[in-house]
């Protein structure tokens, strides 16, 4: 998936996607999210604490507009939900809402904050699937105690699927609360949700903060790896806590500057992207939602998409690009991967008798040469889709947007992954 949300002067995002000349999305972007391939855009945030659906619909001229209390400036509602659902409608994923959820329980937001009935309402009026009652509600002391987050959403789960019946819906979990939402709310839910956040260096010595990476870009791939392995282990500890669907509806790594490292520009971060969505996959039997970075800005570097303004065009980061990678070569089921060779993370599905796998070299200067077999089934010849700069320091910018486009070869069995590369293998099952 992929995760939406104006974050006012913080990040142009969601009003520099929007082309006020012709009153419609950057044909550009459009283009680019439909490449990127989303099952999945998530419309909120900690913007939604304040944010008053009603005031988004209707006649352009006629929105007023709003402050943005979290990042800064206003916001002119010019974007609202029947132009997000139009969006998703054009790039072919499913539209995912955020609601109000009485502000999770924050004070300060002096009539902005929405009860059940106004998300009611709202699942009514957009007739969409999928809908988040909580957002980081755990986090800090301000906003609801556990036993008042489960209270209430039970409250909204209620009301919503009286309004609409098909409406699957999303508890927040982090921080402890999923084993006790799940139980208490859960036959409300169908989902739990958790964020992928703090993902920060602990080493003392740690190059992984302002620029100090580019005197030693192999001590931060090392870094990053063990970031990776961290993600893993968070799971596992969920996984351990309750036995019910979750949802990883925000994540990314989160490095000084925050959310402007030019590290998240670079090659050198996507070890960290391809083996983080190769553990989702990993654990697809449990994570049924996941994403690897905020979706789409001017300014910040853990976006997927980063858009050119004014005018110009919108280009993948690593992160948007190892996503689309793995999006648009993946199967349906998994798949186990009984042996690999060391260096190599693998991840493996199928869809029928075609089998995908993912493979990121973890290996900084190693080349990985590998054949690939599968139990009682002859291999036959596929597609090898790869990114292998050359130099693992290389950025993507405007100044050379399709950097990291996957090269195209024929996959014959044996496959060469160079350093750093990520890619995906395409092949059909021989009788």
């Amino acid at each position: 998936m992929q995760f939406m949300e104006p974050l006012g002067v913080t990040d142009s995002s969601v009003e520099a996607a929007w082309d006020y000349e012709r009153d419609d999305w950057r044909a550009d972007f459009v283009e680019t999210v439909r490449d990127l391939a989303p099952t999945m855009i998530r419309w909120g945030g900690l913007y939604s604490r304040y944010y008053r659906w009603r005031e988004g619909i209707g006649p352009a001229d006629k929105r007023p507009w709003m402050r943005n209390y979290v990042w800064g400036g206003k916001e002119t509602n010019r974007v609202g939900t029947d132009e997000f659902i139009d969006l998703c409608r054009r790039v072919g994923a499913e539209p995912l809402f955020c609601v109000n959820f009485l502000s999770d329980g924050e004070t300060r937001y002096t009539g902005r904050s929405a009860g059940a009935e106004e998300a009611a309402d709202w699942a009514a009026y957009a007739k969409t699937k999928f809908w988040q009652i909580g957002n980081e509600t755990s986090y800090g002391k301000v906003c609801f105690t556990k036993e008042d987050a489960i209270h209430h959403t039970v409250q909204f789960a209620r009301a919503m699927k009286a309004r609409n019946p098909q409406s699957r819906l999303i508890g927040w979990g982090d921080s402890g609360w999923a084993a006790d939402m799940a139980k208490q709310a859960g036959a409300y839910l169908d989902y739990i949700a958790i964020h992928m956040m703090g993902q920060s260096p602990r080493r003392p010595d740690t190059v992984l903060r302002a620029t100090h990476y580019q005197a030693n870009p192999e001590q931060a791939w090392a870094e990053l790896l063990e970031l990776a392995d961290r993600v893993e282990t968070r799971l596992q500890e969920v996984e351990n806590a309750v036995d019910f669907p979750l949802a990883v509806t925000e994540g990314h790594l989160s490095i000084r500057p925050s959310n402007a490292n030019p590290i998240l520009l670079e090659w050198l971060s996507a070890v960290y992207h391809a083996r983080s969505m190769n553990i989702y996959q990993r654990h697809g039997n449990r994570v049924k939602i996941a994403t690897a970075a905020d979706f789409e800005g001017s300014r910040w570097t853990v976006n997927a998409v980063m858009l050119q303004v004014p005018g110009g065009r919108s280009y993948l980061t690593p992160a948007g690009s190892v996503m689309r990678l793995f999006r648009r070569h993946g199967g349906t089921h998994a798949v186990r991967s009984v042996e690999s060779p060391p260096g190599l993370d693998i991840a493996a599905s199928r869809t029928g008798d075609r089998i995908f796998l993912h493979v990121a070299n973890t290996e900084y200067r190693r080349e990985i040469t590998s054949s690939i077999a599968v139990q009682r089934s002859a291999v036959k010849e596929g597609r090898l889709y790869q990114i292998a700069p050359a130099n693992l320091r290389q950025a993507v910018g405007i100044d050379e947007p399709d950097v990291f486009k996957p090269v195209e070869t024929a996959f014959a069995q044996s496959c060469r992954f160079p350093p750093g590369s990520v890619s995906a293998i395409e092949f059909e099952l021989g009788r």
